[in-house]
């Protein structure tokens, strides 16, 4: 068992060295127990209002099973509600980032009372696009375009590297999403040109669904490309939960997740607007 990602031993050995004296390992159960409690009910209330913009991400943590070590994933959702403001949607442990783990956590979330889904936003989720229309039929899928980058660059020589940089930043560089499918299919040309065949065919091949963020206002873009904000969010739980090491189980990785996004919940990342939404809810979409 753990409380704030320390173990009950250490709980009793930091008391110790503190108070000289221990604190019981019942004692620091109950008090785990409680913290659980508020946890899930903080993980399980009702979400309202509607969420255009939505975020998601995984992480994957060790448990111990059986005497080894293998991984479990947390599965992790951040919205942006009709008034432009960041809310942690969801946790939610998943057995992989596969289609069975994605379909769980949108029918989770779904089943909370998440509507008014847009614009889904994540890195290339095994089975996660496949299974969108299933619970949002309207919404639409953004491919992080800093992962689609990096998926290119690892097929790129690195003589080739700043040159590959600066074309594919220019197809998102375009004014609306037709130069932008122009100007892919001239960089694919080029890439060719240049004996890059396989970055070529993943350009052709992959590119509209790095374009999806153009279909809303402008001035939303920024946001909507990249799933930069909840990766910072997610390298912070990694950073925190390095300490403890493997867990006993996925439920306990999932509760020191879920602890540590309800107090990021509970700080100024939420009371600040993210995004304005009047053009968005105006017709203002393009």
């Amino acid at each position: 068992m753990y409380l704030a990602g320390v173990s009950v031993r250490r709980v009793e050995d930091i008391t110790e060295a503190l108070w000289g004296t221990k604190v019981s390992s019942s004692t620091v159960s109950e008090l785990n127990q409680k913290i659980y409690g508020k946890i899930e009910e903080w993980r399980i209330q009702p979400i309202l209002g509607e969420h255009p913009y939505i975020f998601v991400d995984g992480v994957y943590l060790k448990r111990s099973w059986g005497g080894e070590v293998q991984n479990v994933s947390v599965l992790v959702a951040v919205g942006v509600n009709d008034e432009g403001y960041r809310e942690i949607l969801g946790v939610a442990e998943g057995s992989r980032e596969d289609k069975e783990s994605w379909s769980n956590f949108l029918r989770y979330l779904k089943e909370r009372g998440l509507k008014g889904v847009r614009l889904i936003v994540s890195d290339k989720c095994l089975g996660l696009y496949e299974i969108i229309g299933d619970f949002f039929p309207t919404a639409k899928w953004q491919r992080c375009i800093v992962h689609w980058y990096r998926n290119a660059f690892a097929m790129c020589p690195w003589k080739y590297i700043r040159e590959v940089v600066a074309m594919l930043k220019a197809i998102h560089a375009q004014e609306d999403k037709k130069a932008a499918r122009q100007k892919a299919a001239l960089v694919s040309q080029k890439l060719r040109a240049m004996k890059l065949e396989r970055i070529a065919s993943f350009v052709e091949t992959s590119v509209e669904k790095t374009l999806s963020y153009m279909d809303f206002p402008y001035e939303h873009w920024s946001r909507l490309r990249t799933n930069n904000g909840l990766e910072r969010i997610m390298k912070e739980i990694r950073r925190r939960t390095r300490v403890v090491g493997s867990f006993p189980d996925g439920y306990s990785a999932m509760m020191l997740v879920g602890a540590r996004l309800r107090h990021i919940s509970t700080t100024k990342w939420g009371t600040r607007q993210y995004i304005n939404t009047c053009k968005l809810y105006e017709g203002g979409i393009r």
